[in-house]
């Protein structure tokens, strides 16, 4: 899990396709060592929880652990309570859905990955069903009598094989459906943004390379403002002498830079920095918030 982790946070940070590729392989991969050494089907009515839990429970961290790697939670929430309102309560709506929609889909692609591996591998569904009265009503009305006791299927070999076998396969059906929903609405989702873009896909590109550009550079200015700083500080105390002045960025600036900011403004920018910048330059612009 540490590992799945650190590609999580890996993906998220330079959203690749390489990087989310790794992250499916990396959940696959833990899903697999779950199901053969951790999963043990108690074979009685707990059945539907305990395979419920495993199927759907991990997911749900790997979903948490998506939105709380992303950089982009943080700056949306990191003072938002204090801050002053800005904007009507439709524009906030429509900003959040704008910044809420895309962070979902980044955190999803763990979760997702993990439920359709382990639809595919049928463990975690044929236990849980097994434990289910709607499915021994569906899967036992003409067989009553191999469906008796059907929560020992996962723990029983011989006659009720036929049983197991239908309950892999109901598994790895939704497994291949749920892949296709997804494949089908990340292709609909994206012709629909590439569609209501206002630049073209050179422009799109551009800013996708500036801003990890632009994110690399900012670490390293941050690291060498700070250290500058700190020995500022250490020097004023141990030599008992008054701190040199040293610009610092007011609560102002700081703010206006810690917005997100989109393209869909007259003149692009394609980075809140990248517009502060050119205001300092004289140059007015909005950029929506």
């Amino acid at each position: 899990m540490d590992g799945l982790q650190k590609a999580l946070n890996f993906c998220i940070r330079h959203q690749t396709t390489l990087g989310y590729s790794t992250l499916s392989l990396l959940t696959a991969a833990s899903e697999q060592i779950f199901s053969s050494e951790v999963f043990k089907c108690p074979c009685n009515s707990g059945n539907m929880v305990y395979g419920s839990v495993f199927l759907f429970v991990p997911a749900f961290i790997l979903l948490l652990l998506g939105y709380m790697l992303d950089a982009r939670t943080w700056r949306q929430l990191t003072g938002i309570c204090s801050r002053e309102k800005e904007c009507n309560p439709s524009e906030t709506c429509a900003h959040f859905c704008k910044v809420l929609v895309p962070l979902t889909a980044r955190a999803s692609v763990a979760p997702l990955a993990w439920i359709a591996v382990a639809l595919l591998g049928a463990s975690f569904y044929e236990c849980a069903a097994s434990g289910s009265s709607w499915i021994e009503h569906h899967l036992c009305k003409d067989n009553a009598t191999d469906c008796q006791e059907l929560s020992k299927i996962t723990c029983e070999k011989g006659p009720k094989d036929r049983l197991r076998k239908s309950l892999q396969a109901q598994s790895q059906v939704l497994g291949w459906s749920l892949i296709a929903i997804i494949m089908t609405m990340a292709l609909i989702l994206k012709c629909v943004s590439r569609c209501s873009s206002l630049v073209s896909y050179p422009q799109l590109k551009l800013r996708k390379v500036y801003s990890e550009k632009e994110k690399e550079v900012f670490e390293i200015k941050v690291k060498e403002h700070a250290t500058k700083l700190a020995e500022r500080h250490t020097d004023c105390f141990f030599e008992a002498t008054k701190p040199a002045p040293f610009p610092i960025p007011s609560e102002e600036e700081w703010r206006k830079i810690s917005l997100l900011c989109t393209l869909d403004s007259p003149e692009v920018y394609y980075n809140m920095i990248r517009k502060d910048a050119s205001r300092n330059e004289g140059e007015s612009t909005e950029c929506e918030e």
